[in-house]
């Protein structure tokens, strides 16, 4: 069986569509996706007068004077996995507390994770590939209605999906961030949700952990360590990399040595090893560039996993 696995996309409609069509590329049996579907910003593009919009995003102020300019920002910015929305300048002056912000921010999660479930239920056969996603740690909750109306993707988030004799176990959640993202949890919390779902597998040799956040150490969780006002911290002319990732994920794997353990969440790391016999992969993220890192696992019924592949597409 062949899987293919990637998450992290937060919103880009370049990395979604690219993941979709993994089965077809890479001929893949199975496509999993690791987390955090949701995008970070939401783009006002506002209109200036005489057929001229502009938009303000990543220090820069872009200008554009007609349709297929205005078309061109908008894909632009949908790959780098911002919303966009047209306004006027009265529109947009209406848009004063965190509260307006917020529900016009959830209205367009909302239709895109809409119209991702629109896409992939006419895209992917369930019977022929089937498909499991779910929400990560920087996903609100509310989401959990768009992602569980697939008929073609299950929403594996708190379950044990099995899928022709092996046994996918799927934990959203992350232990706790600076950040204090909206499935942020303890690590005694994580720990149990983790023991909770192992326990119900009934071969742990057949056993694919699809956790977001990564274990603790392992290589699989370095990113650039932040000062007290979150801003990184350099070291000898470099930025200053520290673990950050999870100490339950980590026991969980010793404790239960799964066959394969599938990570996200820290997008600086992209790379595989071992934990005792649990091959342990972090694929990475370059969802702002619509890049799509992905891995790729071939798996066998006597071998276990027989080789895998980093991919970047």
């Amino acid at each position: 069986m062949r899987l293919f696995f990637a998450t992290d996309v937060h919103g880009s409609e370049t990395t979604f569509r690219k993941w979709l069509n993994a089965a077809g590329h890479y001929g893949a049996d199975v496509l999993v996706m690791g987390g955090d579907l949701t995008g970070k910003m939401l783009v006002p593009i506002v209109e200036e007068g005489g057929g001229v919009y502009s938009a303000r995003f990543e220090g820069s102020t872009v200008r554009v004077d007609d349709e297929r300019g205005l078309q061109d920002l908008e894909k632009a910015l949908r790959q780098r996995g911002y919303y966009t929305q047209r306004m006027t300048p009265e529109e947009r002056a209406r848009y004063q507390t965190p509260e307006q912000v917020d529900e016009l921010f959830r209205t367009h999660m909302a239709e895109v994770l809409e119209g991702w479930v629109g896409l992939a239920d006419e895209r992917l056969d369930p019977g022929r590939t089937p498909a499991i996603w779910m929400p990560g740690n920087d996903d609100l909750d509310f989401i959990d209605e768009y992602v569980n109306r697939s008929k073609a993707i299950q929403n594996g988030d708190g379950k044990v999906v099995e899928i022709d004799g092996y046994y996918i176990l799927s934990i959203g959640n992350a232990n706790v961030t600076p950040w204090n993202c909206p499935r942020d949890v303890t690590e005694d919390v994580l720990a149990a949700k983790i023991d909770e779902l192992a326990a119900q597998v009934p071969d742990m040799s057949r056993c694919i952990f699809n956790v977001h956040a990564p274990p603790w150490g392992s290589n699989l969780d370095l990113a650039p360590e932040l000062d007290e006002d979150f801003k990184p911290t350099m070291e000898g002319g470099g930025l200053k990399m520290v673990p950050v990732g999870s100490t339950a994920v980590l026991e969980a794997i010793r404790k239960w040595q799964p066959l394969l353990s599938l990570h996200g969440h820290i997008h600086e790391c992209s790379a595989g090893i071992k934990i005792g016999r649990t091959l342990c992969i972090n694929t990475g993220s370059e969802y702002h560039e619509g890049v799509l890192r992905g891995t790729l696992v071939l798996l066998d019924p006597k071998k276990g996993v027989k080789n895998y592949a980093l991919t970047v597409g």
